[in-house]
Order: C-alpha cells, then sequence, then structure tokens
C-alpha cells in the first residue's frame, strides 16, 4: 500500500470516526427533552378492597422535562370498553407520575380496561388494565417503586406496618371564583407518622472532603440508579388535575412528579429537604387562576411512601 493511500484510508477513517462520535453526542444529547415530546399512559396494578370489589391504578409518563400537556376527554383520551370518562387526569405533568387515579370495578370483573392517549404527532399510546395476578400490588410494592424502601428500609417495622395518609377537604367541594381572584384552599391530614423520616440518599451523594466544585459536578451528573429514591417525610401539594388555563399556588407546591435532577422541588431529589408541616395537620393553599373555566385541582398526601388524595372542582369566571 502506498503512503499516499494509507493517508487517504487514515483521513477517511478518521471522519468516520469523528461523524460517529458527533451522532452519538448528539444521540446522548437528544437522550431527554424538556419540550416536544408526548405521554404515555401505564396501568400500574390492581388492589383488593374490603367489600370485595378491586381498584385499578393508573399514571403516565410524559417525556418532556417542562412541558405539561392538555388533552380533553375524547378520542385523545378516552378508556373502553363502557364510559370514555372514567376519571382520567386531562391536565399531563412531566415524567413519571405513578398511581394518578384508580377505577373501581367489581368483584366478577373480567377482561380489560383500555385506556387511549394522543399526545403528540397524532401518535396513538394505550395502557391495558386487568385483573391478572401479576399485577397485583401491595402496599410495600408501591413505596418500593416510589423510591420509598431503597437501601434496605423495606424490612423496617414502620414501612411494613405504614398506613397512607388520610386528607380532609375543608369546605365545600365545588367553588366558584373570578380570574385574578385568589381563593382559600385549607385540608386536614390525619397520619400514623409512618414511614419515619429518612435523607440516607441526599447526604450520600457527596463526601465532605469533597470540594464545592466537586459536590456542584456530583449534583448535575444524571442520575445512574435503575429505581428512583427519595427523601422520606411528610409533604402535601395540589396540582391541576383538569383544566387547561394557567394556576398560580402560594406556596410554592412541592412537585409530585419523579423530579430527580438536583436542587429540585422534589422529594426525588438530592440536597432537598421536606418543607415543616404543622403539628395540627393542617395545610393552608392560596391559589389563583389567570382564564376562566372548569377545573379540578387534586390534592396529594404524601407520607413518603403512600398517597392520600383529595379533589376540588372550581368554576371561574371574568
Amino acid at each position: 500500500m502506498t503512503n499516499d493511500l494509507v493517508r487517504k484510508t487514515v483521513t477517511v477513517l478518521l471522519r468516520i470516526a469523528l461523524v460517529l462520535g458527533c451522532t452519538n453526542a448528539v444521540a446522548q444529547s437528544q437522550s431527554s427533552f424538556e419540550f416536544g415530546m408526548g405521554v404515555s399512559p401505564a396501568y400500574e396494578g390492581w388492589v383488593a378492597n374490603p367489600d370485595g370489589s378491586f381498584t385499578m391504578l393508573f399514571g403516565y409518563m410524559n417525556e418532556n422535562w417542562k412541558e405539561e400537556l392538555d388533552v380533553p376527554i375524547g378520542p385523545n383520551n378516552s378508556f373502553s370498553p363502557g364510559a370514555a370518562d372514567r376519571g382520567q387526569p386531562t391536565h399531563f405533568q412531566p415524567r413519571r407520575n405513578r398511581n394518578v387515579f384508580g377505577i373501581v370495578v367489581p368483584a366478577d370483573f373480567e377482561g380489560e380496561l383500555e385506556w387511549t392517549l394522543v399526545t403528540r404527532d397524532g401518535v396513538t399510546q394505550k395502557a391495558y388494565g386487568s385483573l391478572l395476578k401479576d399485577y397485583v400490588l401491595e402496599r410495600i410494592t408501591i413505596m418500593s417503586e416510589s423510591g420509598t424502601v431503597a437501601g434496605g428500609f423495606n424490612n423496617s417495622e414502620d414501612v411494613q406496618t405504614n398506613q397512607p395518609p388520610v386528607v380532609t377537604l375543608q369546605g365545600d367541594e365545588a367553588r366558584t371564583v373570578r380570574v385574578g381572584e385568589p381563593l382559600q384552599l385549607e385540608v386536614a391530614i390525619e397520619d400514623d407518622d409512618k414511614p419515619n423520616p429518612r435523607t440516607g440518599f441526599r447526604l450520600a451523594a457527596f463526601s465532605e472532603e469533597d470540594s464545592p466544585r466537586e459536590r456542584l459536578e456530583r449534583a448535575l451528573r444524571p442520575p445512574i440508579r435503575g429505581t428512583v429514591d427519595r427523601v422520606v417525610g411528610m409533604t402535601y401539594s395540589w396540582t391541576v388535575y383538569r383544566g387547561t388555563g394557567k394556576v398560580i399556588f402560594d406556596p410554592l407546591q412541592v412537585k409530585t412528579w419523579e423530579d430527580t435532577r438536583a436542587f429540585q422541588n422534589s422529594p426525588w431529589s438530592p440536597y432537598w429537604d421536606p418543607p415543616a408541616m404543622s403539628e395540627d395537620g393542617k395545610v393552608e393553599t392560596e391559589v389563583s387562576f389567570q382564564e376562566p373555566g372548569y377545573y379540578q385541582l387534586r390534592g396529594f398526601a404524601d407520607d413518603g411512601g403512600l398517597m392520600g388524595r383529595v379533589d376540588v372542582t372550581v368554576r371561574v369566571v371574568e
């Protein structure tokens, strides 16, 4: 092989390597998106109820880190067979949202419930709910999937015996308010004070010997765990469940979706501490709406493992 041919061959190989390297870099940079992606519905599983019925739990994965999508009930957001509206959300928060709503079915239910969701470019996504034994959800399973029992905490008595919080809305379940007018919402939370609070994974994210720069670099690295981990402690948050206008909450609500990035207002975020809760279990929130319409707000009381829910419907007028 002549020297010229060798040089040409090396040049071609270098160009190929450069192209592949750039392609790989672009692919890695696009492994997560802030906007422009869709939402996939998810069937989480079922739990047995004392009266013999079953509750089928659904959630979703919004592939965006920032964009929240709205899909009204209809052909693009429906259940079958039977009623298209089974209480599913029409407003979708970013990323993974587990066990967002449940559908109660009778003890003799057979077959499947199919949730159809079309959120981006006409792409149809479906989730299929059934009572197959493989989909049974125990409370320890729910806590494991949300990161509560990471690091061996699943064997502790306070986790094994944990009961979900009970949330009671103070006042009417339906309200009317004007655009821009503050609406005061208050709930009362009762809980068994389990599981015990822990912040272990947050503190283990860096060592005392690390410099501030090293700590920042660690914090900005993407998560490497196959499952989420979280800070355990009681939080309460209101979310927009249905409604398309901008809604402002005061104080800023703790995220109910799994934001695993550092320094975020999320139980799944390293370097995060839960806000203090009042001793009487009362939580007050001021809400204002920027556009008229009908809104359903859903509140989540999260003890760090299990959740209690409450809804309020708001009619917003000019």
